[in-house]
């Protein structure tokens, strides 16, 4: 995979997607595609299978809609205790290996780290409390407060209300390539893509957008930018 360059001295500010980006969407992708469609199943008496299928039937409806990330409308949609089965897999709400080490510098390097989720608030909530990540960030701000997902021009103009940016000078990383151009449509400067969001599957292809499957990859120039600045170059 081609290791893109990111011009750091035009870059005041990263917009961090969550799931995917910072954590292992492991523990989403088995939650929604594994656990949801076992316990309809069980509930509504029918095969795994056409739980399954209706389960699948039920997100295309919605994607790219903010119930299609809202726990409540899930919980009514579908007659779960949606919540309550988040908590039982808490043990796989896992920070990418590389999610650290990377926030802490940018925070080196000066730049302002937001996150910039389209999870639902309980389910942010619930992350914060069983990872560091909360440790990692300068802000952060979940679509639902907004009234518009990602996908949609409204809700990136509130965040740039909300901290004061000029999205020319922010860099958005995220695993989903139709958010990605979302925010260059916006007017956000730099985007970038990640190829793995999930541990556990193959890596994902990107074709409009530069990629990445290990934040390191970045330390070196961050690390650069910031001694350059020191010495006043």
């Amino acid at each position: 995979m081609e290791y893109p360059m990111l011009n750091w001295n035009t870059i005041d500010t990263v917009l961090l997607d969550m799931d995917g980006t910072l954590l292992d969407l492991h523990f989403d992708n088995h939650f929604w595609l594994s656990l949801v469609p076992q316990e309809l199943s069980q509930q509504r008496g029918i095969s795994t299978d056409d739980a399954q299928q209706l389960v699948v039937s039920a997100y295309v409806k919605v994607a790219g809609t903010l119930d299609w990330y809202c726990l409540d409308y899930w919980q009514a949609t579908l007659q779960l205790d949606i919540m309550g089965l988040h908590r039982t897999l808490v043990d796989r709400i896992q920070l990418r290996q590389d999610s650290m080490p990377f926030l802490d510098a940018l925070a080196s390097a000066g730049k302002k780290r937001i996150l910039v989720t389209n999870a639902h608030p309980k389910s942010l909530a619930l992350k914060l409390e069983h990872t560091e990540l909360g440790s990692g960030l300068d802000g952060m701000i979940s679509s639902h407060e907004t009234g518009y997902p990602k996908e949609h021009p409204q809700f990136w103009q509130t965040l740039f209300e909300k901290f004061v940016l000029d999205p020319s000078r922010c860099l958005f990383i995220d695993d989903s390539e139709p958010i990605l151009n979302a925010a260059r449509l916006a007017g956000v400067g730099h985007q970038l893509g990640i190829a793995n969001p999930d541990s556990q599957k193959p890596l994902k292809i990107f074709h409009d957008f530069p990629a990445i499957t290990d934040y390191h990859l970045l330390l070196d120039d961050l690390k650069q930018q910031k001694d350059n600045k020191n010495k006043g170059t």
